[in-house]
């Protein structure tokens, strides 16, 4: 029988962004802030989409050089999952940075342990296996597209926001080539 875990795309999209991130090249802090900025990206472009949230107003960007801007420091960019996710080095190491603030590894590993509850190690370790059955080149070109294989299904369009449905670990580790 196989093991399933009934929960949001949310988290399962957090912890597969990380794990894949991880697999880069990120220290595992690193990645989980990743990770939660992926899913938060996501979340938002669907948010749009159904018309849960309103498009940010053209030209919404903070005015820069005038007296009293806000002064936005200099950021990198990480592509993970087809999204661009702006990061900036702390004292503690590279995060991932969102709404101007950077992620705190120790509040996704919370989420993630709130969301998969005792199932979080079979998770992240069917994630793993799957990740680490691709070379690093190869599964930044196809994680997007094995998310979609693998992801908990839900009802389309408003009905499925935030609707729990089975994330099937057998299947996650079957889609290992």
């Amino acid at each position: 029988m196989s093991r399933r875990i009934m929960i949001n795309r949310a988290p399962v999209l957090t912890l597969w962004a990380a794990v894949v991130a991880e697999r880069l090249g990120h220290p595992w802090n690193t990645a989980l802030t990743l990770g939660k900025a992926v899913a938060g990206l996501n979340a938002q472009s669907k948010g749009r989409r159904l018309g849960i949230y309103e498009p940010a107003p053209e030209g919404a960007a903070p005015a820069r050089g005038r007296k009293g801007a806000k002064r936005v420091p200099r950021r990198e960019v990480v592509e993970l999952l087809g999204r661009q996710v702006s990061v900036e080095e702390t004292p503690d190491g590279v995060r991932a940075v969102v709404k101007d603030k950077a992620e705190r590894p120790d509040a996704v590993r919370r989420y993630l342990a709130g969301k998969f509850g005792d199932d979080f190690g079979a998770a992240r370790e069917a994630m793993e296996a799957l990740a680490a059955s691709f070379k690093p080149r190869e599964l930044a070109d196809v994680a997007y597209d094995l998310y979609e294989r693998f992801r908990p299904e839900i009802p389309a369009g408003k009905r499925g926001w935030g609707a729990k449905g089975a994330l099937d670990l057998d299947r996650v580790r079957r889609l290992a080539p």
